[in-house]
């Protein structure tokens, strides 16, 4: 047989077999990142979450099906300093004995194009739940895939940091949340 022959054969045989989707469906807590940025006085302050978990099933071909559930351990909070971890875990702030959990159900997904995706949902903090929408970029690699993106949370639409801390002037309303999610694919033949 001719090399193009070879091509050929190739390419029927591909066009007959079932074709197989890839769902990312195992969330990677250890290569994943949720930081933010607030302002304190007009100075920017970084810090981070180190504890959460997530459940995710996308599948790039099929965004409307995908679905994704995050929670955040508040007292896993790193505001950059013992004093500052003590202080958001307090009533005023997170009151993370009454609430400990954070979390966020994605509700819809929306292709943008070029990798960039829409999605909705319910973020719950402090006994509260508020829609949220948020821009999402996936980045893929092999067989793993990074959601990547930021929003604007304010904090006064939770209940964080109420008495002497309402003040927007000591400290802004809006904060600044980044995330990188990470998820690795398991193939599925998508044929039935």
């Amino acid at each position: 047989m001719k090399l193009w022959q070879h091509g050929l054969a190739l390419c029927v045989m591909a066009t007959t077999l079932p074709a197989c989707a890839v769902e990312f469906n195992q969330f990677q807590a250890n290569k994943s990142a949720l930081s933010f940025v607030s302002k304190q006085m007009n100075v920017p302050v970084e810090g981070q979450f180190k504890s959460f978990r997530g459940k995710i099933a996308f599948d790039p071909a099929k965004p409307a099906a995908a679905k994704a559930e995050f929670e955040i351990d508040l007292a896993s909070i790193d505001a950059g300093s013992k004093d500052a971890n003590d202080e958001v875990a307090t009533k005023a702030w997170f009151d993370t004995k009454a609430f400990p959990i954070a979390k966020f159900t994605a509700t819809s997904v929306k292709p943008l194009g070029n990798n960039r995706y829409e999605v909705a949902g319910k973020m719950s903090i402090k006994g509260r739940t508020l829609d949220l929408i948020t821009p999402v970029t996936l980045r893929q690699e092999g067989n793993s895939a990074s959601f990547e993106g930021s929003l604007v949370l304010k904090r006064a639409d939770y209940a964080i940091g109420e008495g002497m801390w309402a003040d927007f002037g000591t400290v802004a309303n809006e904060v600044q949340i980044k995330f990188r999610l990470v998820a690795i694919a398991a193939a599925a033949a998508s044929a039935k």
